[in-house]
């Protein structure tokens, strides 16, 4: 059996590639060999600011949330799948410390809660880039026969944009206008196509992501024509740059009574926006974090086809070469949904039709 090598931070500016011991899953807990896994925001953020929003790394922690991968051992209580099983891994647990009410049917606004590859809470709640990894059985979802492991590694980020999307409610037949065409954006313009807009705009600085975003069957523009996207009149705007800007525009290129969905995770504390225009043109500003169970209707719509959302990766690398990953995931300018590869990849045979 090769090395459990992990991607690990330490710190800001230290992460590391570095063997981790064989996990040793408690009663509830499945043996999972990753296949794949897909760099996120956060990833990078831990990387280079030891900080995600107001998560601070304080202690080492092994990064990674979006993974797919096949069941070694089946947890010992017998629940989840049996050995054998490819998986995709729902990376959230439900939390409730009795510090807030919250709705029961939206798990994931519990003030409790915790998510893989997290430094939210002490300890940190490792995340999954690791070779073998022990996760709790209830967050294993089997990954549809024919559904390759490499596309349903986009199926948690997908998950997230699946969720935005359905924040502004009905789509179909709708203009939809996506501020910011990164992976989150990106596969937000494939969930719109796939909700039935009738049309679909997007923005961003770099030509890489708009022409992702155009061959995802969007129309692209410079993220700087603010004349341009105030001349939009989206119907539904989905703001996921998570910037100031961003979501100025956004509130710009809705039409009077619109909807804006903010996807995008803005800094901490106060924001500068034209909250007047966003009054006096009675849009609807609904906020977006993470999702609930809608990564299942995701790894069904990616088996099924219905969901293109294969243009979104844009790199694979191995796991012996986490640091570089990282620093294409970090350039918007050349990349889109950068996967790490574990050895496990090589031995997917569960997408054969």
């Amino acid at each position: 059996m090769s090395e459990n090598l992990a991607l690990v931070a330490h710190a800001k500016e230290d992460v590391r590639v570095e063997g981790l011991p064989e996990p040793a899953p408690a009663p509830d807990e499945a043996v999972v060999a990753i296949a794949y896994g897909g760099i996120c925001g956060s990833d990078l953020h831990y990387w280079l600011h030891g900080a995600a929003g107001q998560s601070i790394l304080r202690e080492p922690m092994v990064l990674g949330h979006e993974i797919v991968g096949t069941v070694l051992a089946a947890a010992a209580d017998g629940s989840g799948p049996a050995a054998g099983t490819r998986v995709a891994v729902h990376p959230a647990t439900e939390g409730d410390d009795g510090s807030a009410p919250y709705p029961s049917d939206r798990p994931n606004l519990s003030p409790a809660g915790t998510y893989l590859g997290s430094a939210a809470r002490m300890p940190h709640t490792h995340g999954a880039f690791a070779s073998r990894v022990a996760l709790p059985s209830r967050m294993l979802r089997g990954i549809p026969e024919g559904l390759e492991l490499r596309l349903a590694a986009l199926a948690e980020p997908a998950a997230v944009a699946w969720h935005g999307v359905g924040q502004a409610g009905e789509i179909t037949g709708r203009r939809v206008l996506v501020i910011g065409a990164g992976p989150i954006g990106a596969l937000a313009i494939a969930v719109a196509k796939h909700h039935g807009a009738s049309e679909i705009l997007a923005t961003d600085l770099h030509a890489h992501p708009r022409a992702l975003a155009e061959r995802l069957g969007a129309t692209a523009m410079d993220a700087t024509d603010a004349a341009g996207i105030a001349a939009v009149h989206a119907d539904v705007v989905i703001e996921s740059s998570g910037t100031a800007p961003g979501l100025s525009a956004a509130i710009s290129g809705a039409r009077r009574g619109g909807t804006v969905v903010m996807l995008g995770l803005q800094r901490a504390g106060d924001i500068g926006v034209p909250m007047a225009s966003a009054i006096t043109r009675e849009l609807t500003l609904v906020g977006s974090f993470r999702f609930n169970d809608e990564i299942d209707e995701v790894l069904a719509a990616l088996a099924d086809g219905s969901l293109d959302a294969g243009p979104v990766i844009s790199h694979e690398l191995p796991i012996v070469d986490g640091l570089r990953a990282l620093e294409l995931a970090r350039d918007a300018s050349v990349s889109s949904k950068v996967l790490l590869t574990f050895p496990a990849a090589e031995q997917d045979e569960g997408a054969q039709p």
